[in-house]
This record gives structure tokens, sequence and C-alpha cells, in this order.
């Protein structure tokens, strides 16, 4: 999935004195594990990560470690990277852990990476302000990424072009919703302007790839075994498995028809139509299915859908009746009935 580098979109500079970025860090700190690149021009890249309120630390750690750790592998500067907030103040993340930032939004050097972290508050956590500065960067050819939410941000901003993000499985259909864009369910992408990642220890895998791409794979091993992480997953690995493995395996007709449903949130299909994707007559699949599942086909494609709406009530400020429309329902008070019924509220008091 991952595309090759092209001029202008990672971009790197030789390690030459940049008063314009004399507040990033080329962290190295000393280990007793050491990889010896191979001899040549130290090349640096730089990032600067833009942390909006309520990020996610998660993320925004498993992005920036791998860096520090590949810097103190080598004992070389071979990343820099700066923290930016909106306004050049403290930023609470959604755990409530509040980081220190180098800069407001002042004007990056065009051979620095501009990564968005934002997490909880995604569809509205960044200001015009922030939008302009993300555009004004990606016009002087600056480089840009994402992680977690991130994406939002990037697609608010008209900026997303011909890439298709990485999106944090439950927030996939809140961008759907709100960008028409249907993200990518694996958890992690390199496109032809700009990354993404879907977030959490995505990150991690996002950043090896980029290390391999810069100073081969001898390194990102080396990074991933001091991170302790085991295995390594390829872009296109997938966030979230929609049934278990050995329903996939023993049951594949059951896995089609749950995979059809997902697919058919806002246009249900009835009765007949998931008898058609199963392969036998309707009776057959509901005893099948409630003998896998333990649950009737109907009950659960129910469930799919109102557990749809309420990640569009947190993530988006669509109106109830939108929402109610996006899952197959076809008024207002229908909706709400059912939603009371399997979560004991209303929609209303979920927002």
């Amino acid at each position: 999935m991952s595309q090759p580098s092209r001029p202008g979109v990672f971009p790197v500079t030789r390690t030459v004195p940049d008063r314009s970025f004399a507040q990033a860090r080329a962290v190295i700190p000393r280990g007793v594990a050491h990889v010896r690149l191979e001899e040549g021009p130290v090349v640096t890249r730089d990032f600067a990560f833009l942390v909006l309120p309520r990020f996610t630390l998660l993320a925004f750690s498993s992005a920036i470690e791998p860096l520090r750790i590949a810097n103190q592998l080598t004992q070389q500067p071979l990343y820099r990277y700066r923290l930016v907030s909106m306004d050049g103040a403290p930023v609470e993340s959604s755990s409530g852990v509040r980081v220190e930032v180098d800069q407001g939004l002042e004007p990056l050097p065009r051979e620095t990476t501009a990564i968005v972290c934002s997490g909880t508050d995604a569809s509205d956590a960044a200001d015009k302000r922030v939008l302009a500065w993300l555009r004004d960067h990606a016009r002087r050819g600056g480089g840009l990424g994402a992680v977690c939410t991130g994406a939002y941000t990037l697609a608010r901003a008209g900026l997303l072009g011909e890439d298709t993000p990485a999106v944090h499985w439950e927030n996939r259909p809140a961008f759907r919703e709100l960008f028409d864009v249907e993200p990518l369910e694996q958890i992690y992408v390199i496109g032809r302007k700009l990354f993404s990642c879907a977030g959490g220890e995505a990150a991690v895998d996002l950043m090896l790839a980029l290390i391999a791409r810069d100073h081969g794979q001898k390194l990102a091993d080396a990074v991933a075994e001091m991170c302790l992480h085991s295995r390594r997953r390829e872009a296109s690995a997938t966030q979230k498995k929609v049934y278990p493995a050995p329903m996939l395996a023993r049951h594949p007709a059951v896995a089609r028809v749950i995979a059809a449903m997902q697919a058919n949130i806002a246009t249900p299909l009835d009765r007949d139509e998931l008898a058609a994707v199963f392969g036998r007559s309707p009776r057959h699949l509901e005893r099948i299915f409630q003998q896998v599942v333990q649950e009737t086909p109907k009950s659960y494609y129910l469930g799919l859908r109102l557990q749809e709406a309420r990640n569009l009530l947190s993530d988006t400020t669509l109106s109830i009746l939108e929402i109610a429309l996006a899952t197959g329902f076809n008024s207002r008070s229908s909706f709400s009935k059912a939603y009371k019924k399997r979560f004991g509220q209303s929609p209303a008091r979920t927002r």
C-alpha cells in the first residue's frame, strides 16, 4: 500500500545548523545497544507535532518514541522534532496529562513534516487558524501527516487530495458522514502526499516503516526490538476484525452475512437479501446464525446500526434525524425508540 517517496512529500535536510529550527529536539540519549549505519552523510528529518486539545497520548508517544530510539541506537541526529500548539501554551491530552510545547503557529521550515495529533474532540479540535497554518505549510511544499483522528483536521483543511486516510475504527462512521470519504480500515497508510495512522500502537508501525525507508530495515528492526514491538505489522493490516478468525474458518457463510450487514448500514438488507448472501433459505440462515452468533440476524443487524448511530452522536454535530436516516431508520421517533431500548437512554441524552 505504501507509495514511493516523492520530492516534497517527506522532506529531509542535511545536518547543518538551522536557526529557524533551533528549538527542535534531536534527542540522542546513550544506551547499551548500538546500530552502525553505513558510511555516508547523515541525513536528518525534521518533524513538528501539532498537538490539539485532548489529543491521544498513546498515539502521540507511539509516534515520537521510535524517532528518539533511532537516534539513540545510531548515536546520530537522524530525527529532530518540536511540539506545536495553537497558541504556544501547554496542551492537555485526553488522559488529563499536559505537555509543554516549543512554539505556537509560527511558520515551519519547508523541510519540516507537520504531523497533526488529536483525539476525542476530532471534528472540531482545530480552529480556523490551525487550518490556515496547515494550508500555508502545504502550499510552501511542507510534508503532512496525521495520527489517530488528526486526519479530521487535514480533511477540514482540504488537504487530503487523492490520499485516503487511515482513521480509528471508532471514528470511521463519523468521518464518512462528515467528509463523504470512506476511510481505510488498515492501521496506517503512506500515500502520495501525506501519511496517516489509526492511532494507538499503529503509530509505532507507521514510524518503523518511515525509518526503514529512510535508513534501512536493519535499523527499523532494531528500533522495534527496543520498543518490545515483537510483531511488526504492514500497512495493510486491518484494525479490527469484523468477526473472530475461527468463525471465518468454520462458518464463512455467516462471516459473509456479517460483512454484508456492515457494508449496508444506511440501507439495510432485508431477510431475503441476507439469505441470498448466505446462500441458503431464510429459515436456514436464522437457525445457523443463532447457533454461531447467539443472536438472530435481525437483532445483530440492529445492534450494528445502533452502534454506528452512537458513534455519530458522539463524534459529529449531525442532527438526530440525520443520524437516524444515516443508519437506516425512516423517522426520528422509530430511531429514538430502538436506541433507548438498546442503550437505556435517548439519543439526546447520549449527545
